[in-house]
């Protein structure tokens, strides 16, 4: 079910979606009721949620297909078509980045959470432009503490996935699926020479140099936070 979020060594993008799934895994419990997937694509977190309702919304017009995506309504990246005070818990992964108006959007997930309600939110500091055009930005703990705050938001819990080492490997191995996967993907052979040969390599080797080296997170994936609405 995980396969692609919580993946082998032989998948390119290991460290990322390791820890970022490690994350999400962690602060689920605490997520509960009629929950909301702000963002939701192809919801591949939703079996980590024990909730009551779980619906997945996202914007149509994203910068990829949505063939074979799970979403339950679309939204018209301004107004999210749910009454005040509705949900429960929120999560949204991986989805500041591509909000051009993002004050605009925390307002409004502002507006449909309950009281006592609580948003996880993940978003990454260091990765390529994906997604284009709708990429339009990268985050520093600050700056999300600082967004949150402005609208009313309790900072409860943030944390970084991922460290310096292994946002390096994961970089080199982001170069070799960038630069290489598209010219072996129809092709068996070539597949698993390059995962065996090119992939494979980097992530055995970032794992040995991450438990060798001392640890450093000044250099991370991604940003971890748990905020929560508060109650009158």
């Amino acid at each position: 079910m995980y396969s692609d979020f919580y993946p082998s060594v032989l998948h390119p993008f290991y460290f990322i979606r390791r820890s970022l799934f490690a994350e999400i895994r962690k602060h689920a419990s605490r997520l509960k009721g009629n929950m909301l997937d702000f963002g939701c694509g192809s919801k591949p977190y939703e079996g980590l949620f024990t909730v009551e309702q779980y619906t997945g919304i996202d914007f149509y017009n994203e910068g990829h297909p949505h063939d074979n995506e799970r979403i339950d309504v679309f939204y018209d990246g301004k107004h999210i078509p749910f009454p005040d005070n509705h949900f429960d818990s929120v999560l949204c992964t991986e989805v500041f980045e591509h909000v051009f108006n993002l004050e605009q959007v925390i307002q409004e997930l502002y507006r449909v959470m309950k009281n006592d309600s609580m948003l996880l939110i993940t978003c990454p500091f260091v990765w390529n432009e994906h997604e284009v055009p709708y990429d339009y930005a990268r985050y520093t703990r600050f700056a999300l503490k600082d967004l949150m705050e402005k609208q009313g938001f309790e900072i409860l819990e943030y944390s970084k996935s991922g460290n310096f080492v292994t946002t390096l490997f994961q970089l080199w191995n982001l170069y070799w699926y960038t630069v290489l996967y598209n010219k072996v993907k129809n092709n068996v052979f070539l597949r698993w020479i390059y995962k065996l040969g090119f992939i494979l390599p980097v992530n055995l080797g970032g794992k040995l140099l991450n438990a060798l080296l001392p640890a450093n997170n000044s250099l991370y994936l991604n940003n971890v936070l748990l905020v929560k609405k508060p109650g009158v």
